[in-house]
């Protein structure tokens, strides 16, 4: 079955490509040149969301690009499949930059020009999340309308997004290794949060490039078992990162102020202690999608 009988019609295409890719490369553009421009002073976190916007902005240049000069031989997987997973994860990682950013990182600056241009990639980054969400409820839309099976439309596909975002920003911050390499336990859960990530990565490849079929194993049980490691792996990351970071026998610090660097100066980092926390939540959020994950592959195999 050709893809072109399947994506939407040649006209909704040209829309979307004049009237909402130019605006999102526009909001990303100016995010991550606002960003840029600060040098030394954007940090470790504004490092990272200026990589997380200059991807947007490539992979989004190349869709307006591949829209406008529609060709069935350029990918080898059908086009639809990939225009919306990267428009969830493209309104995710917007979504989280522009909180993560503020919060993390813009809070600490002190009055003036830089902290000026950090709050405006900020307001950019929102306005990109919002165009990137518009175009994710437009194809759905469409696609609903259609009859089109796409995966990132069931229970599974959305989990799998979500949890393959929520382990980027987990990298984001622990990016700083002094959070974790004083403790084997803590590296553990580095390690933890790396396979969990290269599971949902394969999974999500075998789905969209229609590999899936090929497996050995009954499509079922091998997501119940990739599943069921990952929740187990999660759950002691869940109780051992809190543990060493927080627990002040065990080398932690229980409370925020006794941080330095949330206290005194801005770091390269910001405010570590700040990072410890944000770690520990999104593992606890990882951990529930997980859960949700496991209770539908076994209701599918039961």
């Amino acid at each position: 079955m050709s893809s072109r009988r399947i994506i939407p019609e040649e006209d909704d295409v040209d829309t979307l490509c004049y009237f909402l890719r130019l605006p999102q490369v526009i909001s990303i553009c100016l995010a991550f040149s606002l960003v840029a421009s600060m040098g030394n002073e954007r940090g470790a976190v504004g490092n990272w969301c200026l990589a997380i916007w200059c991807l947007c902005f490539t992979v989004t240049v190349f869709i307006s690009m591949y829209e406008c000069f529609y060709c069935d031989w350029i990918l080898p997987f059908f086009w639809y499949k990939l225009h919306i997973t990267y428009a969830c994860y493209a309104t995710l990682f917007c979504l989280l930059t522009s909180i993560m950013y503020p919060i993390f990182y813009v809070q600490y600056l002190p009055y003036g020009p830089s902290r000026d241009r950090a709050i405006a990639a900020s307001a950019f980054s929102c306005i990109a999340c919002v165009l990137y969400a518009i175009d994710v409820a437009y194809t759905w839309k469409h696609y609903k309308f259609k009859n089109i099976p796409c995966y990132v439309h069931t229970l599974p596909g959305l989990l799998k997004i979500l949890e393959s975002a929520v382990a980027c920003v987990i990298f984001v911050f622990i990016s700083n290794t002094s959070l974790y390499l004083h403790q084997p336990a803590l590296k553990w859960c580095v390690v933890v949060y790396s396979i969990c990530f290269v599971q949902v990565a394969v999974a999500m490849l075998l789905k969209l490039s229609g590999w899936e079929n090929r497996l050995p194993l009954w499509l079922p049980i091998f997501h119940l078992g990739q599943t069921m490691l990952s929740f187990l792996l999660y759950v002691s990351a869940m109780v051992l990162w809190p543990l060493y970071q927080f627990d002040e026998k065990l080398g932690g610090q229980p409370h925020w102020y006794s941080d330095m660097s949330c206290v005194d100066e801005l770091t390269d980092y910001g405010c570590v202690w700040d990072q410890r926390l944000a770690v520990a939540i999104l593992t606890a959020i990882n951990l529930l999608m997980y859960v949700a994950d496991l209770v539908y592959w076994t209701r599918q195999v039961l």
